[in-house]
């Protein structure tokens, strides 16, 4: 039986009454933080290209307001962020979920999947992290989360456009984590592993869970994929104020799978 969370949810200090920003926040890890944000008091704005899942999710999570948006495209994502500042509030908390994978050797991966990959998972966090840094760098304050992949650090065979989209989120992230140190504004990272996603579905999950020596995989040490909500919670942590002294750091999320390698 797989372990499950805790009970009684965690008072996170720091998250309630503050708005938050969530792309990719229509299903999976997106929309298990937009529910781990919601419970622990904060008012969120779901960013996501799909409008049907969008407005479902909303519907189902009272106090989640949705706005319809591509974030590779930077005039969207920048109109988008001034609606929620108007809208909801000024914006405090902005975790980077959205993120597509499309699978193919380096060799024979299309030009336009190359730049798709790139333009979401690595352009979507330049658009929203300048957009939302800019806004909270005259409060003096703010917390930005990126959630990546442990492919960012570890080589894997048919991966190579979604791996290097998100080293290229995770690096800058933690440099730009660097640049606004000065301004209260702390930046990480969470590296998921294998998580129980529709992104997760087209895998095959004994090779993910015991490792597949073709493709030069290890297995996950815990012998569980993670659950959405395994993710949201370490989102959370480093958005509260109990992660206050942590800035600039990649979290792996991931079972052990990554070897920490």
């Amino acid at each position: 039986m797989s372990p499950t969370l805790h009970a009684e949810p965690v008072q996170y200090a720091g998250i309630t009454g503050r708005v938050a920003v969530v792309t990719g926040a229509a299903g999976g890890i997106g929309a298990a933080t937009c529910t781990a944000l919601i419970a622990a008091g904060a008012t969120v704005a779901a960013l996501d290209l799909h409008p049907d899942q969008l407005q479902q999710m909303a519907a189902d999570l009272p106090g989640a307001q949705p706005y319809q948006v591509d974030v590779s495209d930077e005039r969207a994502v920048a109109a988008a962020i001034d609606a929620v500042e108007h809208e909801v509030g000024p914006i405090g908390i902005l975790v980077n979920v959205a993120g597509i994978l499309r699978t193919a050797s380096a060799l024979d991966l299309g030009v336009d999947d190359w730049h798709r990959i790139l333009a979401v998972n690595a352009g979507g966090v330049f658009h929203a992290t300048r957009a939302v840094a800019r806004r909270m760098i005259p409060r003096g304050r703010g917390n930005i989360v990126t959630v990546a992949s442990n492919a960012a650090g570890v080589p894997r065979v048919g991966m190579a456009a979604y791996a290097a989209s998100k080293a290229a989120a995770s690096m800058f992230t933690r440099c730009v984590g660097l640049e606004l140190a000065r301004y209260g504004i702390r930046c990480n990272v969470v590296s998921p592993g294998s998580t129980d996603t529709a992104m997760q579905a087209g895998l095959d999950p004994r090779a993910v869970l015991e490792g597949e020596l073709a493709s030069y995989r290890v297995g996950i040490p815990l012998g569980r994929l993670a659950q959405p909500e395994d993710v949201a919670e370490a989102v959370l942590f480093l958005a509260s104020d109990h992660a206050r002294h942590i800035t600039m750091q990649d979290l792996y999320v991931d079972g052990g799978a990554a070897l920490k390698a």
